[in-house]
């Protein structure tokens, strides 16, 4: 009850966040497939769709699921996705406290895991549901183990098979989790003993150890987890063709191996530091790329070494050590940027699971420190009070800085430095509130701080456009085109800015590259149409608005064009149908409105 308040207290307000604008668009609001709900064709598509670089089914039915419900009202998702952190919350409880058989020190690592304000981002940001969705089986498929492992069963293993396949097909990286197990079979469920140390009296001597039967013992459980091995591996080799193919991998000459590690040894101390001082927490921390101090990651590396040294020595007295720090170490493996998935250095989200490790060394090795001390409970309960009680207060205004993209976006500035991809996404979300001068400067930081940001070039060139300054638009397009050469949106867009300069032929080039690149592109097909009718060559405008329609029947803005056309070449009944048509698609469409009741009057007057 406790739990469930506090993870209640701490989140819910995020009921009433609005969706973010990075990721959610793509997960959600602007994803035809996932915001119509759930249907045969929408759920087929999440079995075989590769989008956003992933490939996780289950996570796309549970965003499907929420639309289904609750449309595209935030309220409904963030209180699912707080549903599933409560029940996580509840579920690593009650896992640890049936292995440990410990009450509060159970208690106490699910308390940080639901409180520390690192976890934030995996519950407030709806585009991360695949983290709480795949921790939900995580949990489930180590509750089955435990069961398994009290009386080992065919059907008991097979729910193992189960929830472990479903986490990851929720987020694949639940692929570390046979290691875990692993881990859990030295600590605590004691399937697998290196010593025998705590079953021999103070004074006498430690038995031998078998090592011939440990080493049968071990590969038995090896042997016993082959199916788990197999489903993680064919679940990372998809991972990583999904998201090589979906451009997310970033290549080594944008990060050398040698930085890839560096970043990967630095970031495993800079969780453990925010694990402690969790401030200046961002929804993303740029990568520093060559300007990474190799002495840092040199110091960090050996730092690393030195205490899993310490703490696999330490455990044969104390197991949970390795255990807690292995956990941490591994789980982090898929996500600590050995394989560069997109631009950030590290992420919060990806704390969610592998911080229960060193939650665990916490609960256990304080209590063990304070030992035989006469005030030890007391003391216990008084540190472990204030500290969930300081964890929940920062929660909470952590959370309150996921209110709207604009709060999100400031504060990660705030948080972070030469952070050129916020600056490009505060300025997306300032032209939609129609600020515009201050878009432009955003635009214009995140381009000095990465002149190669194709993304901003882009966006800047469609606001200088929008402003009129169709030279500075175009300058811009044409930056990002030497960057993104294979981009039909930004050749329409130079092709549009053109068009308005005046540049007719220049602009029919980029159209037809557009198409050429993007066959089903309507857009662009009536775009080139426009340009034809501008030369005067109305057949070939015809053909190109026919393929707008043919591809998009619902194109209000392609009918009256074509009505035009047709109009233009005296052909004015197939006019008014056209208009007839963009009327009745979009009724507040003023200009097919006035070219209806002109041809209308040019058709009574002929007859």
């Amino acid at each position: 009850m406790l739990l469930s308040l506090t993870v209640l207290v701490t989140f819910w307000q995020v009921r009433n966040h609005n969706f973010i604008r990075l990721d959610d668009d793509e997960y959600v609001t602007e994803n035809s497939h996932v915001n119509t709900g759930l249907s045969w064709d929408n759920i087929t598509w999440a079995f075989t769709s590769t989008h956003a670089a992933n490939w996780h089914p289950v996570t796309w039915l549970s965003h499907m699921l929420d639309c289904e419900l609750f449309g595209l009202n935030p309220k409904g998702h963030h209180l699912t996705s707080i549903l599933f952190h409560l029940l996580n919350t509840l579920l690593l409880f009650l896992i640890l406290q049936r292995m440990t058989g410990t009450l509060w020190r159970s208690g106490f690592v699910a308390g940080l895991f639901a409180l520390h304000p690192l976890h934030v981002e995996s519950v407030a940001w709806v585009a991360e549901r695949k983290d709480v969705l795949s921790t939900f089986f995580m949990f489930l498929t180590l509750w089955s183990y435990i069961w398994y492992v009290e009386r080992p069963g065919l059907y008991r293993y097979l729910l193992i098979i189960l929830f472990f396949t479903l986490g990851l097909m929720a987020k694949p990286m639940l692929v570390t989790l046979p290691f875990v197990l692993l881990l859990l079979d030295y600590w605590p469920l004691e399937r697998i003993q290196l010593c025998q140390s705590d079953l021999s009296h103070p004074g006498q001597s430690q038995p031998a150890i078998n090592h011939k039967k440990l080493r049968t013992r071990a590969l038995g459980l090896l042997l016993e987890k082959t199916p788990l091995f197999v489903l993680a591996a064919v679940s990372s080799l998809i991972t990583f063709l999904v998201q090589r193919s979906g451009g997310a991998v970033g290549a080594l000459e944008i990060y050398p191996f040698h930085i890839r590690i560096a970043n990967a040894l630095l970031s495993y101390l800079l969780y453990i530091t925010k694990m402690i001082w969790p401030q200046n927490l961002a929804v993303l921390y740029p990568h520093p790329g060559q300007s990474l101090p190799m002495w840092q990651a040199a110091g960090a590396g050996l730092l690393l070494l030195v205490i899993s040294i310490v703490v696999i020595r330490a455990g044969r007295r104390y197991p949970y050590l390795p255990v807690g720090w292995l956990w941490y170490l591994g789980t982090l493996v898929p996500v600590i940027g050995l394989v560069q998935v997109g631009s950030q250095a590290m992420a919060d989200r990806y704390t969610y699971v592998a911080l229960i490790g060193l939650f665990v060394i916490i609960a256990w090795g304080v209590t063990d420190l304070l030992g035989s001390w006469q005030y030890s409970k007391p003391a216990l309960i008084l540190a472990a009070t204030s500290l969930l009680s300081v964890l929940m207060v920062c929660s909470f205004f952590q959370v309150s800085h996921w209110k709207n993209s604009l709060t999100l976006f400031e504060h990660t500035l705030r948080a972070t430095s030469n952070n050129s991809q916020i600056h490009n996404n505060l300025a997306n979300v300032l032209t939609q509130q129609g600020k515009i001068q201050e878009a432009i400067s955003h635009y214009t930081k995140a381009l000095e701080i990465n002149p190669n940001y194709g993304e901003a070039h882009i966006n800047l060139g469609a606001v200088l456009a929008y402003e009129g300054k169709l030279e500075e638009a175009i300058k811009h397009y044409s930056l990002a085109l030497q960057l993104k050469p294979n981009s039909p949106e930004l050749h329409n867009n130079l092709g549009v800015a053109l068009c308005n300069r005046g540049d007719i032929p220049g602009a029919i080039d980029h159209y037809l590259a557009a198409v050429q690149l993007k066959p089903d592109y309507a857009e662009a097909y009536n775009n080139l149409g426009n340009a034809l009718a501008q030369q005067d060559k109305l057949a070939e405008a015809e053909v190109y608005y026919s393929k707008a329609l043919m591809i998009r029947a619902d194109y209000p803005e392609a009918h009256n064009n074509l009505g035009v056309a047709l109009a233009r070449q005296g052909r004015l009944n197939e006019a008014i149908a056209h208009f007839s048509e963009a009327v009745r698609l979009k009724p507040d469409y003023m200009q097919a409105r006035a070219n209806l009741e002109l041809a209308l009057q040019e058709a009574g007057k002929s007859n």
